[in-house]
Parts: C-alpha cells; structure tokens; sequence
C-alpha cells in the first residue's frame, strides 16, 4: 500500500474512538485530513470539532462539520491527530505542519489523544526528524545558540525564502541533531526558555493510543 492509502485507512479506523453526540478534538495535517474527510461521514452523529488550526478549521467547514472555539468546550472527549515522530511509550514530535502550540492546546483539553500515523513514524529515540519550536522572533538567535550547547544545530524554517509564520503570529526552528532520550525533561527543560512558545515534543500530552498503518493493516498501540 502507498503512504497515502495507509493515511486514508488509519483516518478511517479513528472513527471509532469518536463518542456520539460530542464534540471531537482535531489536529492537524496530511494524516488528519483523510480523518476530516472519514469524519464527514458521520457529521450529523456528532456535535461538532474544535481545530487546531486554521487549515484543518476550514476542511471541516467545506465538509460540513461546525467548529467550535477552544473556549467554548470545558473537555474533549478525544483528541485525534498524527506525529511526525512517536516512540514506543507513546511520546510524540509535532509540528511538521506548524501547529504544534495549538495542537498541544487541544491536546490539553481532551481525556484522551489517539495519534494516526504509517509506520514509518515509529521510532526507538525521537530526534531524526527535526524538533518544531515555536518561538518569538526577538529570542530566535539566543534559543539558536542553546540548542548549539546541547548538540543541536537549529534553523528558522523559510518558505519561498521568507520566515514560516505560525497561525499564532511567531516563528519556528527546527532542530536537528538530537537524541531525545528523556522526552519528558527535554520538553520540561526547552518550554522553560525566555522566548519558547511551545517545544514540539509531546510527553506531557503524548498518546494513550496510536493507529499504525501497516502493510498488513491499522496495528493498535496501546501506551
């Protein structure tokens, strides 16, 4: 199967963590559209989603489903979105799509987050792919110049030669060169800087469940 037919089949086995009649968290990105799309099919057996961002707001709405500011909704139920890095106790890197604070927001409020995602995003040790870091532009430089200390190698991500601007107004790093080892303290650590946003790792709001697509079909992962 491609990568798109194993998206298209983990965004269809998601339906059935969403409960009836509720208002379901969604995220963000390619994985989470095929979800959006499947979601569609039951739109009148729920109340609704609340988004993590502006693209995955506006799918929604051409597929009929109302949305819901964040505000509006005390808790979720669930929160359903992909990884671009998940290990095997459930610790995720978020924000390919550069939504990570807003998903990480959504994630906060739902009891429970179910990751959709190939296999290829399983690892051993988080880190090959880039962390996101959602910083303020005035901090760039210096947090730069930390991640340097630690071993990192950090670079404003650019599109079309101009700085990506976030749905939140700031910037983004992405860091190579990292061994994520403790997932937990590294997010801990890296949120504490003067300047971060959100760091893209996922320990504190990481996965209770992750649908992988495989060859041989959706494996549930339980963490």
């Amino acid at each position: 199967m491609t990568q798109d037919e194993l998206k298209t089949l983990v965004g269809q086995a998601a339906l059935q963590y969403v409960v009836p009649g509720e208002i379901v968290g969604v995220g963000t990105g390619s994985t989470v559209n095929k979800f959006i799309d499947a979601l569609a099919t039951m739109k009148d057996r729920i109340a609704g989603a609340v988004s993590s961002s502006i693209a995955s707001t506006e799918r929604l709405r051409a597929n009929g489903i109302k949305v819901f500011d964040a505000n509006e909704v005390a808790e979720l139920s669930v929160y359903i979105d992909g990884a671009d890095e998940i290990d095997g106790a459930g610790c995720m890197i978020k924000g390919g799509g550069a939504a990570l604070t807003r998903e990480k927001i959504v994630a906060a409020q739902s009891r429970r987050f179910v990751c959709i995602a190939d296999e290829s995003k399983l690892v051993k040790v988080l880190g090959a792919f880039p962390v996101p870091v959602e910083v303020i532009p005035m901090a760039s430089q210096r947090i730069m110049r930390q991640f340097a200390a630690m071993g990192g190698r950090a670079q404003v991500r650019l599109k079309e030669g101009q700085p990506v601007v976030t749905d939140n107004g700031q910037i983004l790093l992405d860091v190579t060169g990292l061994e994520i080892r403790d997932p937990l303290a590294f997010e801990s650590g890296v949120n504490q800087w003067p300047g971060v946003v959100t760091v893209g790792v996922f320990a504190h709001q990481k996965a209770s469940v992750c649908l992988l697509g495989t060859a041989a079909g959706v494996k549930t992962l339980a963490f």
